[in-house]
């Protein structure tokens, strides 16, 4: 039996049983008396939209052999098993929402009654905050460490995850998010083995990470570290088209079916079959090349660095080499311990070292030579590369580089120290390691209860509304929280700066909302106890 077991399973290797069924589906080109309104793509049939006509014709729906992703039981089942067995889970749930349908799912199961405490790194995507309204859960924030080489957060430190488990020991688990978006990062097994010790699960927002564990260049993932449930955005760094997602889970520190229906009541009943066709597509492909499937885009990304190292004023963000002066028996985030352990090989965080050209300049001077960076601050541009990077766009990028620093002329025999930079929205820490717990809900402040005001003055004063600088979108402030003048100030520049905000009533952010003298986030709602 052992040895069907053992050729079935090769003969199912690589196969693609979603995108399969929809290819099946496509020929047969049955009479569409069901949704969708475009009947296949034959809407279109007299315009010039080739293209869509082509990809309309395997978005489908709920019919019979298609499967249903609310209740799989045939070809998205069998997908999502295999992309399991493939990236390490006990079980795979396909998103069509991006990573923030399963951000969300994650902390309504977690978190199922109002009123109960998650520990949160502070500096998180603005769906995990989103998350805690919806939950009407409390956080607390755990301060994330920063490298001091860089100036740059990653994640908090086991000491600061021990003492909040220690102080909060009715916490349903510990969500952090790993990569950062600079795909800088640390070891995440000894904060897995810290909540398993408290019987908590450990959530990891891997967004940025979905590649991880799939090459030896590459960084473990999360999952091969311990932690328990574990949010992957397929479509940023492997190959699925946008808003693909997966969501892996193991060990049984999860509520399983409930983690289903939170995920049924946060995606679409609707949910698209050219995305969910994508993830399989995605993980088969991976699976039927091996270890060639990243080899050229991992040698690009090697070459990409070695090219930086030849140039004079333009440098990398990379982990330093570390030396423990107590035979490795320090903790992260201690003096003689590095907060900041793996960089990610296809993210390159670029910089000008003289500090002439700002992360915004420099993406600016890219983007003119047809160069597209993924976001930049004002230190710091930072460069996504992946699986379909390759070595011509490499040696482009480096042309443009060296053309660039031409531009600048000859760099002074000293470049000045660096200064760490105050306007990363990564940077959102908090002033202690471990705050007081912060309830979440959604009731809107009522009017009556703010007001405007510039953000010049707004220092002292506690926000109404959450101001969310994008991308990366992480909240720099939410609703109740008091804006610190290191924040007000680094607000003023990012605004400066030309950075876009989300959630802010004035988008251009000459004025935020804040509450009134006398009025407070606690006025606009009472908190739910806890049944």
């Amino acid at each position: 039996m052992e040895v069907i077991a053992v050729r079935n399973q090769e003969r199912e290797r690589g196969k693609a049983p979603l995108w399969e069924a929809l290819l099946r589906y496509e020929r047969e080109a049955d009479v569409s008396f069901h949704v969708p309104g475009h009947k296949n793509g034959a809407m279109y049939k007299h315009s010039s939209s080739g293209l869509l006509r082509n990809v309309l014709k395997i978005d489908a729906t709920e019919i019979t052999g298609l499967d249903d992703l609310h209740h799989p039981e045939g070809v998205i089942e069998e997908a999502q098993r295999q992309a399991a067995s493939f990236f390490g889970a006990e079980e795979t749930f396909f998103l069509v929402g991006g990573s923030t349908s399963g951000n969300l799912g994650l902390i309504l199961t977690a978190c199922c009654q109002p009123g109960d405490i998650l520990l949160v790194q502070r500096n998180v995507h603005k769906s995990v905050l989103h998350g805690l309204m919806l939950a009407h859960a409390q956080a607390v924030f755990l301060a994330p460490e920063v490298d001091g080489a860089s100036g740059l957060a990653v994640m908090p430190s086991a000491e600061t995850v021990g003492e909040a488990l220690r102080r909060y020991p009715g916490a349903k688990g510990v969500l952090v998010t790993h990569p950062n978006y600079y795909g800088m990062g640390a070891p995440l097994a000894q904060l897995a083995e810290l909540c398993h010790a408290a019987g908590v699960p450990l959530l990891v927002d891997e967004a940025h990470g979905a590649h991880y564990g799939l090459a030896a260049e590459l960084p473990q993932s999360a999952l091969a570290q311990g932690a328990d449930g574990v949010v992957q955005s397929t479509h940023k760094m492997l190959g699925a088209m946008t808003m693909g997602a997966m969501l892996h889970v193991q060990g049984p520190l999860l509520d399983r079916p409930l983690l289903r229906q939170r995920l049924a009541m946060v995606q679409s009943s609707s949910p698209s079959y050219p995305i969910m066709a994508s993830l399989d597509l995605c993980r088969s492909w991976l699976e039927q090349e091996g270890p060639a499937a990243l080899a050229e885009s991992l040698a690009a990304a090697q070459q990409l660095r070695r090219g930086i190292q030849q140039l004079r004023r333009f440098k990398i963000v990379q982990p330093e080499v570390h030396f423990l002066q107590d035979g490795g028996n320090s903790k992260r985030g201690s003096n003689s311990y590095p907060a900041y352990t793996a960089q990610d090989p296809f993210k390159v965080v670029l910089y000008d070292a003289c500090q002439e050209w700002s992360g915004y300049e420099l993406q600016e001077r890219l983007e003119r030579r047809k160069c597209v960076p993924e976001m930049s601050d004002e230190r710091y541009t930072v460069l996504a590369l992946g699986p379909g990077t390759t070595l011509d766009d490499v040696n482009h990028l480096l042309g443009v580089l060296h053309t660039l620093e031409a531009e600048l002329g000859n760099s002074p025999d000293q470049p000045p120290e660096a200064t760490h930079p105050l306007l990363s929205t990564w940077n959102n820490r908090i002033g202690e390691a471990v705050s007081e717990p912060v309830a979440f809900h959604l009731t809107p402040p009522a009017e009556k209860t703010t007001e405007p005001i510039a953000l010049e003055q707004s220092a002292g004063r506690m926000a109404a509304e959450m101001v969310i600088p994008y991308p990366p979108g992480i909240p720099l402030l939410y609703p109740g929280e008091t804006v610190s003048p290191e924040t007000a100030a680094r607000l003023i520049a990012l605004r400066e700066g030309g950075s876009r905000f989300q959630g802010a009533k004035d988008p251009s952010l000459q004025q935020i909302q804040v509450y009134s003298s006398g009025n407070s986030r606690n006025e606009d709602s009472k908190p739910e106890e806890k049944q």
